[in-house]
């Protein structure tokens, strides 16, 4: 996958783009259902799949009094996510407020015309753009009429009779509901960073804690509590028990204690994945006993398959 920081780098470098554009925070099932199709028209027309997304978010430009804004992938993340989805191009444009004052004209005539001469856009559904969202698919597809291209729309994903969107991913993300999530992502939500040696959790270990540094600060992070989960690094899959503990002033940390391998990861790039929520709460502070709850807690990853 190529990734380009403008439109204009990526000029005469994409081969008959086929376009869509959004936050994909997630990559979630959705997503990946337009990335296909993009895919597919590309190979119906020789061309290539290309996703205009922007940095930072825009709501965090837009509204900067707004402290509460969480997000499903740190811009590392969403790379990689998309990167195996398939997509060929990758366009990550700095969301500033002076871009935000884009019109919909400007953004369709000098961007996508422009810049990459795109020979059809694809829209998700009920998607708007521009300044003051008045771009859509009416207006995408009155403009393609004069300007030689074609647009189409894609329905909102459906699983299990339920629209997929990035809000409903967040609140279930919120609500350790974590196997809800990944069946929404249609992948394991995962957490990447540096990895550090932490202290030993509990006596029962033998070993000491392997954190993750949460480096962005609007990342999304479970509530507290114990989960099941894998820690990629290097070409080891590690099987752990991950543990989500929060400070008196909120602030988050994440470490695992790994089940079975142990291996020296401090220093090193790695990315946890969770898939299930084991023990809701911290269990060093809830009054049960410790020791019953490693316990309960180590044999019920034990006995998951994944």
């Amino acid at each position: 996958m190529n990734v380009y920081h403008h439109t204009a780098e990526a000029a005469g470098k994409i081969k008959n783009a086929v376009v869509t554009t959004g936050s994909f925070d997630g990559v979630h099932i959705g997503h990946k259902l337009i990335i296909n199709r993009l895919n597919e028209i590309a190979d119906e027309i020789d061309g290539e799949s290309v996703l205009i997304t922007f940095f930072p978010h825009p709501r965090k430009v837009l509204y900067p009094e707004q402290k509460d804004l969480k997000l499903i992938n740190s811009q590392e993340e969403k790379i990689e996510l998309l990167r195996k989805a398939g997509l060929d191009n990758l366009i990550i444009i700095p969301f500033t407020l002076e871009f935000s004052k884009t019109t919909s004209h400007d953004f369709v005539t000098g961007m996508l015309i422009g810049d990459l001469n795109a020979k059809v856009v694809v829209v998700g559904h009920n998607h708007h753009f521009g300044h003051g969202r008045e771009g859509d698919y009416s207006y995408l597809h009155n403009l393609s009429k004069n300007k030689g291209f074609q647009v189409e729309e894609i329905p909102l994903k459906l699983i299990e009779n339920e629209t997929v969107s990035s809000t409903k991913i967040r609140k279930a993300l919120k609500e350790g509901n974590i196997q809800r999530a990944n069946a929404y992502l249609d992948h394991q939500y995962i957490v990447k960073g540096k990895l550090y040696k932490d202290s030993k959790l509990h006596d029962s270990f033998s070993e000491s804690s392997v954190g993750v540094e949460i480096t962005t600060k609007e990342k999304l992070i479970p509530p507290p509590g114990i989960y099941a989960g894998n820690l990629f690094v290097d070409d080891n899959c590690l099987k752990t028990m991950s543990f989500v503990l929060e400070d008196d002033a909120g602030n988050k940390k994440l470490v695992n204690q790994l089940i079975y391998d142990h291996i020296e990861a401090a220093g090193k790039e790695g990315t946890l994945y969770f898939y299930k929520l084991i023990w809701s709460g911290n269990p060093f502070g809830n009054g049960a006993s410790i020791d019953q709850v490693m316990e309960e807690a180590r044999e019920m990853v034990e006995d998951l398959i994944y």
